[in-house]
Order: structure tokens, then sequence, then C-alpha cells
């Protein structure tokens, strides 16, 4: 038998509460509770623990005078004798929801909390890239040429200037290139049915660089050319730059970054609610940080195969990294500390040691 309580009840229709004698019973899904007017009136019917709102749960050290439990449509009851409710509602087969116990429980909350990081992270390392692997392969060539030409015209008219490089230079490096690409075989695209044209474009303006925008366009500037020059170092030292910037295509870098923090910000807003603006923004530049790296060792194997099925050295490509990396110690050493701990790139002396070999470390 349920023990029984003592409560006051506003019935709703008069001012004056009626003294009850107040039972919660085994129900289904959860405690039943039951009125018995001492006056010998009526009493409501019995009502289901959903019919009902329960007063919320509190700690031991906070146990309130008297609560109130909003019966609704009968108006509500009050009770003075807290701890006997709580056990009689215990008994009776309530469970106190979990948002609750997380209010009134620190070890609860410190569980959900580690559950929940574990969640968010395990969707950022494992979630988010195999999502953004899976709906690049659904992402139009179309859509990614169209984005590259937006691109390139906004760096135009910002940054970039028309090549200076005779035309019978861009010729001849072209014709290396075009060889080059001719050689990309099916075993080493990361997307089989992905093929886009490769082509490349020459600009002045920026430093020793090239880059590669998805849809297939690979730009090198000018003084990556001289640099190559400068270091008397052969062509294949620029055909092995070139060749990475395919592997940046192929793997389809640029298009899978964009996914993957569009798939993060999602992710965060769904779990976080609205304070995850501020989050997603962080998240998303520390993820894409981290898969630009893998990006490069990516980039860096495709290169090596290329070139050893091409039968092209690699170890000039390694010369012209090692130069171009250290004439830029002067100028990384006179910038902010924290932007040099944004850089994309594997270790350059160790990426320049495997090309020599023919290979990166992490392809073995």
């Amino acid at each position: 038998m349920a023990p029984t309580l003592r409560g006051a009840w506003f019935d709703g229709r008069s001012s004056r509460p009626r003294e009850v004698r107040v039972r919660l019973a085994p129900g289904t899904g959860g405690a039943t509770l039951e009125l018995q007017p001492l006056d010998g009136g009526a009493a409501p019917p019995p009502l289901l623990e959903r019919e009902i709102d329960l007063p919320e749960a509190w700690s031991d050290r906070r146990t309130p005078r008297k609560l109130v439990v909003d019966l609704r449509e009968y108006g509500s009851l009050e009770v003075e004798d807290a701890a006997g409710w709580h056990a009689a509602l215990q008994a009776a087969g309530h469970r106190v929801p979990l948002a609750q116990r997380m209010q009134t429980r620190w070890s609860a909350m410190l569980l959900v909390l580690a559950v929940a990081a574990g969640a968010l992270l395990a969707f950022y390392r494992w979630g988010t890239p195999w999502a953004a692997t899976q709906l690049t392969r659904q992402v139009p060539l179309a859509w990614e040429q169209s984005l590259s030409q937006r691109v390139l015209a906004d760096m135009d008219s910002a940054w970039l200037h028309p090549s200076k490089l005779p035309a019978q230079r861009q010729a001849e490096l072209r014709a290396r290139f075009d060889a080059l690409a001719g050689q990309v075989a099916p075993s080493l695209r990361r997307y089989r049915a992905y093929a886009p044209p490769l082509v490349l474009q020459f600009r002045s303006g920026l430093p020793p660089n090239a880059f590669a925008l998805p849809g297939g366009t690979i730009v090198m500037t000018d003084a990556l050319v001289q640099e190559a020059a400068r270091q008397n170092l052969p062509d294949d030292a620029l055909i092995g730059v070139l060749a990475h910037e395919m592997g940046h295509v192929m793997h389809r870098h640029t298009t899978r970054m964009i996914v993957e923090q569009g798939v993060l910000n999602i992710g965060l807003g769904l779990a976080l609610g609205d304070v995850s603006t501020l989050v997603s923004t962080g998240a998303s530049l520390l993820t894409g940080l981290s898969y630009r790296r893998s990006h490069e060792t990516e980039a860096d194997c495709f290169a090596a195969a290329l070139m050893r099925q091409a039968k092209v050295p690699t170890a000039p490509m390694a010369d012209l990294l090692l130069g171009i990396h250290g004439k830029a110690q002067g100028e990384k050493a006179a910038t902010p500390s924290w932007m040099n701990l944004l850089s994309s790139h594997p270790d350059t002396a160790q990426r320049s040691r495997d090309l020599k070999e023919g290979h990166a470390q992490a392809c073995r």
C-alpha cells in the first residue's frame, strides 16, 4: 500500500483550500496521483504523471519548505512534506529527467558534459571528414569551375597581374605540364569518376608560389619560375611543384574544405543552438588548419607517385622547396608569432628529404 501524505487542494472554484490525503501509486508511464478530500466532497479523478506538472527536483541541501503541484484543469496542490513527497514519488516509479538531475547533481552534469564533449570531438575528428568526403562526390564539376572563375577574377583585380614571362617560356612549361597531366592514371584519383581538365595559367604580382583552384585550374607565379632559375634548377623542379598542385585538384581539397566547414557549422549549430556561431567559427578555423596539413601530405604523396610514374626526378622539387623556405625565414621572423603558428604546411626539411627519396613519409 502506497503511503499517504497531507496536502491542501485548491480546486480552482474556491479560494479556500481543501484538506486532502495525497497518495502516489505506481501507474503506466510513472506515478498516478490520487486525492481524497477530508471533507468528504468530490475529488478529482486519478491523474497520471503526464497529466500534471510536477515541481522541479531539488538538491538535498536546498529542500523546499513547501512544494506546489500544478493539476492543470483541476487546480493545484500544496504539500509541506517535501521529503515525503519525494520518497513517495520515487517509490511510485517516477524518474527524474536528465535535465533536472544535471541541475541538482554535479556528478550528473559532469558526466553529461563529458559525453557531449566526446561526441563533439568524435564528430569533429571522424564524422566531419567522412561526411564531407561523401558530400564532395556529389558536387558538380561545373560548380567548381564556376567558383574558380570568380575567385581568379577577384584575385586578378586585387593582387595578380598578367605574366611577364616570354610566350615561348610559358609554352615550354605548358607542354611539360600537359604531358604530366596526361599520365594521371585512374589509380591516382581519389574520386575515380572525377577527371577535370587540368589547365596551367601564369600570373605575376605574388612571391614564388603555385596554387590550385577547384575544377582543374592551376596558377604558377613568375616569381616561382625565376626562383628556380636563380637556384640553377632544371624545369623538373617546377614540374614537381605543379604535380603537387595537381594532387590538390584530384583530391578536391578546396571543395572538401568548403564542405567540411559547412558540415561542422551545421553540426555545431544543431548541437549548441544559438550560441554556436562563435564556437563554430573557431572550430572551423582549427579544422581547416589540421585538414590543410593532411591535404599537403596527400598532395605530396600524389606528386611523388605521379613523378615516379612519369620518370621525373623529385630531388629538384625538394631543392626548390628548401630554397624558398630558407629565403622566407627572414620574412617569417618578422611576422607575429601567432601567425607563424597558423602555418598549414608540414615541416619543409622533412618534406624535402622524403621527396628526394621519391616518396612522402606518410605514404608508406
